[in-house]
């Protein structure tokens, strides 16, 4: 038991605490992904799939472009939903990969079907939504990246002529989440970039161009229009009688 006075204890403790070398450390990574963590507690995270053709004139630049003022745009009514995700662009397609917010994802799925109905001079042509994941527990990427794809002829192999939709599309999701996975390892908040060389470093995860053509003409999966439509369409219509005010009642049992 201590004999020193209760005031002298106070003051102990006090001194302690404000010893410099007592002091969680930290460092700037480590406050943006812990700034980030809070975001993300802020609302329910979903994932979309997509692939699109891209128009004969359209480059890197445009791609880029469009979607960043996409974003910027959105981000100006869902303050604090940023868009995190990878965006893999192919010499003729295009495999895009979003995280936000339902509301974000939402804005972002209008602006997809708005852009579709320009026909033929669409920048992005023949979108289909491949799945969207709901209540996703964690992001999978720490923020939003861009790069090219060019994949060796070795790797260009066709399994479209010998697997149904489904596992063609489930062997892509489950390359996209490992992919994801390994970027997440790899590259923190503060990398610039993944550069262009993801095909000299993942050539295994990487989906071929033509899997991605093959997914865009694919029946089976809804465009923008459809996929909202669907959405917005109640799951349980009303019935005619349920549109009547007062409710219509028996005058006799």
């Amino acid at each position: 038991m201590s004999g020193a006075h209760p005031s002298r204890r106070r003051a102990s403790v006090r001194a302690e605490s404000l010893v410099p070398g007592l002091l969680p450390r930290s460092n700037l990574l480590g406050a943006l992904e812990e700034k980030r963590r809070l975001q993300l507690k802020k609302f329910l995270l979903h994932r979309l799939f997509f692939v699109a053709k891209l128009s004969e004139r359209a480059d890197r630049q445009d791609v880029t472009g469009y979607h960043e003022r996409l974003f910027q745009n959105i981000l100006k009514y869902h303050l604090g939903e940023p868009v995190s995700g990878l965006l893999l662009l192919y010499p003729s397609s295009i495999l895009h990969i979003l995280e936000s917010s339902s509301g974000t994802l939402y804005q972002i799925l209008q602006d997809l079907a708005s852009l579709q109905k320009q026909g033929s001079s669409a920048l992005l042509q023949e979108i289909k939504i491949l799945v969207v994941s709901h209540n996703i527990p964690t992001k999978l990427f720490l923020q939003w990246y861009v790069t090219m794809v060019t994949l060796p002829v070795t790797y260009l192999e066709d399994v479209t002529q010998s697997q149904s939709t489904e596992e063609v599309v489930t062997e892509c999701l489950t390359l996209l989440l490992k992919l994801g996975t390994y970027l997440s390892k790899t590259f923190k908040v503060s990398s610039k970039g993944l550069g262009d060389n993801l095909h000299t470093l993942v050539p295994e995860l990487l989906i071929p161009a033509e899997t991605i053509n093959y997914l865009c003409k694919t029946k089976e999966f809804m465009s923008p229009e459809a996929f909202l439509k669907m959405y917005n369409n109640p799951l349980q219509p009303a019935m005619a009688s349920e549109t009547v005010w007062p409710t219509p009642c028996h005058l006799y049992p």
